[in-house]
């Protein structure tokens, strides 16, 4: 055990809610996916079940692999490349997908593929996460100048990542504004910000129909459908009326596993829909689904203020925020609280590099997490003994930076 322990570093909490979400992950991807296999794999029902595993395996070994050998101001440093690679690999993903039947979201090397929006949102709150820590200390807040290429910057990823993907886009806004919410960013900042969000979601809403701009039409309609209630659904059933079908058939106790019957007439019932089909096969058992997320948000605000410095507090608050609202918009769909977005559940949708993402995401927390733990023990490798902040006082200076 101790081992075990000492590859898995950093909150234990974090560690065991992922062990509790893959567990459950396993369980709905492997029932949900039945009639996919039947459809796709001759139906071999134990060939997702695997795939999910392995992604789930390969996850684990990039949140050890981050852990161990990744030291947080490298995190820091190296954001600004992250942020310029995965904005060349949207741009290239929009400009390849122009005049086709793709959204755009993806890019293709070959057997491999990957949404670029996934590394811009990581490496998008890094970067915010580094300008908030450079340019503040105890006594001076973000300035005006801070402010605006924080906005700047992170208004230009957003309006690309939302020309294929408008949900991710305004997660991500509201991520950023979070952060400046945290980082201390003036009030009339913050409700500029807010209202730059609100006047540009307005503007697409009504565009949309009358100049094609990536899949903004898309977003009207979910938002149409919402309101006024989807044309379809006199017609036939929508994948939204079978969410809220499998949470009623689900009840208190629900029909066990492998009991869903929803599943079988879902397209999205294992990644957009995972919870509602959770709910009908566990009933109120998926509370404990419910219950890692707020856990883990509580174990990423306590790793947020054990911090000494500020770039890996910023890192923690935008990366463990990002996590927990997809979460919650994804339950929110399935109960019908929500429009139709498209965003999975972390870590328990079936996923392929989505799923290596995230786990990135949790291992820069991790790794958070387990530097909090070296910092407050002193035993930490030279290299990094440089860094450290001799007067609890100077908690605003930013990592790895040597006055």
């Amino acid at each position: 055990m101790n081992k075990i322990f000492d590859i898995l570093k950093g909150d234990r909490g974090i560690w065991m809610v992922l062990i509790i979400l893959s567990f459950f992950s396993l369980l709905i991807v492997y029932s949900s996916t039945g009639s996919l296999a039947y459809r796709q794999m001759g139906g071999n029902t134990f060939f997702y079940l695997m795939k999910q595993f392995i992604m789930l395996f390969l996850g684990f070994g990039v949140i050890v692999l981050i852990v161990n050998f990744v030291p947080v101001k490298y995190m820091s440093i190296f954001s600004p490349i992250l942020l310029g690679i995965s904005f060349v690999f949207i741009i290239v993903a929009l400009v390849l997908n122009i005049g086709s039947d793709a959204t755009g979201r993806t890019f293709s090397l070959g057997p491999l593929s990957f949404q670029p929006a996934e590394l811009a949102k990581i490496s998008l709150v890094l970067f915010v996460s580094r300008l908030l820590a450079n340019n503040q200390d105890k006594d001076h807040k973000p300035s005006r100048r801070t402010f605006l290429w924080i906005m700047g910057i992170s208004g230009v990823v957003c309006l690309a990542i939302s020309m294929a993907n408008f949900s991710t886009a305004a997660l991500l806004f509201a991520t950023v504004v979070i952060l400046l919410f945290v980082g201390r960013v003036p009030a009339k900042y913050l409700l500029v910000t807010f209202g730059a969000g609100i006047l540009v979601a307005v503007m697409f809403y009504f565009l949309a129909g009358v100049v094609d701009l990536g899949r903004i039409d898309t977003m009207r309609n979910r938002i149409d459908r919402y309101i006024h209630g989807d044309p379809n659904s006199e017609i036939g059933m929508t994948q939204a009326d079978y969410a809220e079908m499998a949470i009623f058939r689900g009840g208190r106790l629900g029909n066990g596993p492998g009991g869903s019957e929803v599943r079988n007439y879902m397209a999205a019932a294992y990644n957009d829909f995972i919870f509602a089909i959770l709910v009908e096969e566990y009933g109120w058992f998926s509370f404990f689904v419910i219950l890692a997320y707020f856990i883990f948000a509580s174990r990423a605000a306590i790793i947020v203020n054990q911090s000494r410095r500020t770039f890996p507090a910023f890192m923690v608050t935008g990366l463990s925020s990002m996590l927990v609202m997809q979460a919650l918009i994804n339950m929110g769909v399935s109960v019908g609280l929500l429009p139709v977005t498209g965003q999975t559940l972390p870590w328990v949708s079936m996923g392929g590099t989505s799923t290596l993402f995230t786990a990135m995401s949790i291992g820069f927390i991790l790794r958070a997490s387990y530097q909090n733990k070296q910092d407050e023990s002193g035993n930490k490798p030279l290299v990094e003994q440089a860094n450290l902040i001799p007067d609890e006082d100077q908690a605003f200076a930013e990592v790895g930076a040597i006055d």
